[in-house]
């Protein structure tokens, strides 16, 4: 993707669209090659590690074929149902995989009391709220997740998600202030605080300097209405088509990428929508975002 803006930016496209690890059904039949080709088709410079992806090896044989990269990766944190040492054991086999890739970023959430897999819970309602010593411990573990992530010269990304412990605005504000930014970094991700908050700039204006690691997920807010009316989970919201690539829905990426730019912003956007395939070819939506980005961002600098 040509652009004088800011060749510190490099633009992804998530591996969700093609293949979802929480409802592994949907989108089987898309296989590592076919999505990684894709991805070079619709113009995007690399990914994020997919949970069918392969061992380093593999993964970096068929990435040099295409010349793609690797953004980084999920990491389900449990550090308060785990304990700290138990949860970072498991946290640096994950840097270990992510070095060997020479990925930059671990995108951690703390999984423990999530709903997005619940087949139940309410996604608008029903979130997961920590207890101050749950908080005193998720963010002292994060702490030290950020001095072994160091070691693989890799940052942490913490991901405000829906149906956490820590989504709304608010609750990143406490991450932010409890956690030290030399160690913790801050993934933001536009859909996840727009269905959470309705206003998705304050979370970037007040905490830009965090910002590690960007996710471009657009809303469809007709979709997000009818889902909150109906009180669905999180995987019934998205298979109701809540979100969608930049370009497809509702929010406004220009003053999002305006302030990157005009922070200096230097990493990654990975735009990431997760949406039944079958519904949403995922190639026609990685060239709709292409598109978007390209004619309303970057040209429109």
């Amino acid at each position: 993707m040509s652009s004088n803006v800011k060749e510190d930016i490099k633009w992804g496209i998530a591996p969700i669209g093609w293949r979802n690890d929480d409802i592994p059904s949907i989108g089987k039949d898309n296989n590592l090659q076919q999505l990684l080709s894709d991805i070079v088709v619709a113009g995007f410079q690399g990914t994020e590690v997919g949970g069918f992806f392969p061992g380093p090896e593999k993964l970096n044989y068929e990435l040099k074929l295409r010349n793609l990269q690797i953004a980084g990766q999920w990491f389900s944190s449990f550090i308060i149902r785990d304990g700290i040492e138990k949860a970072s054991e498991a946290f640096e086999k994950h840097c270990q995989y992510l070095h060997a890739l020479n990925a930059p970023i671990a995108v951690v959430s703390e999984q423990t009391y999530t709903i997005q897999r619940s087949d139940t819970a309410n996604i608008f309602t029903d979130k997961a709220h920590f207890t101050d010593k749950e908080w005193d411990e998720v963010c002292k573990g994060l702490n030290y997740y950020g001095e072994i992530a160091a070691k693989y010269g890799i940052k942490v990304a913490y991901h405000h998600h829906m149906g956490t412990g820590i989504q709304t605005k608010e609750e990143t504000d406490r991450l932010m202030a409890n956690t030290d930014p030399k160690l913790v970094g801050l993934l933001y991700d536009t859909g996840h605080i727009a269905v959470s908050d309705g206003d998705y700039m304050s979370l970037l204006n007040d905490h830009i300097d965090r910002v590690v690691h960007v996710h471009f997920k657009d809303v469809r807010r007709n979709k997000e209405k009818e889902c909150r009316e109906k009180g669905l989970t999180f995987q019934d919201s998205f298979l109701n088509g809540m979100f969608t690539v930049p370009g497809d829905g509702d929010l406004d990426f220009k003053p999002v990428f305006d302030k990157l730019v005009a922070n200096n912003y230097k990493g990654w956007i990975v735009v990431e929508a997760e949406q039944d395939p079958a519904k949403a070819n995922p190639l026609e939506m990685a060239q709709i975002a292409h598109k978007y980005i390209q004619e309303h961002l970057i040209e429109g600098k």
